[in-house]
């Protein structure tokens, strides 16, 4: 029984690391971005805050 418990620890610690390397990896893809599109980015969360803040104003 401890033997089975003791790769299935192995396991989850592998698929931990791995996860973290997932993770690693996709941050870093964001952060890649060109310039371009983090204006645009910037744009879109600009009109959504400006969407919000006339919803607000009217209610």
């Amino acid at each position: 029984m401890k033997k089975g418990k003791n790769k299935a620890e192995e396991d989850l610690d592998g698929l931990k690391i791995d996860y973290k390397k997932l993770y690693l990896s996709i941050r870093t893809i964001r952060l890649a971005k060109t310039s371009e599109q983090w204006l645009q980015e910037i744009k879109e969360e600009k009109i959504r805050a400006d969407q919000w803040k006339k919803k607000f104003k009217d209610a």
